[in-house]
């Protein structure tokens, strides 16, 4: 699978660079947040994939016309979550034809991101991604799922799917907080096992993300 998934890969640096754009949510949560996040991503992806990345962060707005240009739009946060009808719109757009969002729950994020969603895809189904599932597989193996970054409520680190028509279109995590795993060292102070798991799983994500939707 792992042989495969590279030949894919490398064919896709055919395309323009891959890029990842930072989403800019309404409702007053801190999309700011995991100011440095992306960024690490961007270059251990560079380092550790065959996945021709563009390194430049860019922030991106849920009304922006260019939406497809994005592989995979990321947001964090801890609050409140809102998009306004026009964005919905968009975003649904922009999920229909092949592009992906990843919602990154840091803590309090899980129920405004959830309706958010819903919002986007109502004909959508949101559930649990099991651990046999390709994303966890695709690149790098996580046979137990999800990894636990950041301590909250001692939970087990989930991550949820918005699946359309069968294909898995944004992912919501839960207990987790990859981002912090992502950020620069001094910030959190993960051990540097935790951290090297969740830049392991950002880019099992962006594989999927190029092989499966985008």
């Amino acid at each position: 699978m792992r042989y495969a998934l590279l030949v894919s890969l490398l064919l896709a640096q055919q395309r323009p660079l891959v890029k990842i754009g930072k989403l800019q949510y309404g409702g007053g949560g801190d999309w700011y947040g995991n100011k440095t996040s992306l960024q690490n991503l961007l270059k251990y992806v560079r380092d550790h994939a065959p996945i021709p990345v563009q390194l430049q962060e860019e922030i991106v707005r849920p009304s922006a016309t260019n939406l497809g240009d994005f592989a995979m739009l990321y947001a964090s946060g801890h609050g409140n979550i809102e998009f306004s009808p026009a964005e919905i719109e968009n975003l649904r757009r922009y999920l229909l034809n092949g592009g992906f969002l990843l919602l990154d729950d840091d803590y309090g994020m899980h129920q405004y991101a959830k309706r958010a969603l819903m919002q986007i895809l109502p004909d959508g189904q949101f559930q649990l991604i099991p651990d046999d599932h390709p994303i966890f597989h695709c690149y790098y193996e996580f046979p137990f799922g999800l990894p636990k970054v950041h301590e909250h409520d001692n939970k087990a680190p989930q991550l949820y799917g918005l699946f359309y028509k069968g294909r898995l279109v944004a992912a919501l995590t839960y207990e987790a907080d990859l981002g912090d795993g992502w950020e620069d060292p001094q910030v959190h102070r993960d051990p540097p096992e935790v951290r090297e798991l969740a830049f392991k799983m950002g880019v099992n994500i962006l594989c999927y993300v190029l092989t499966h939707a985008w």
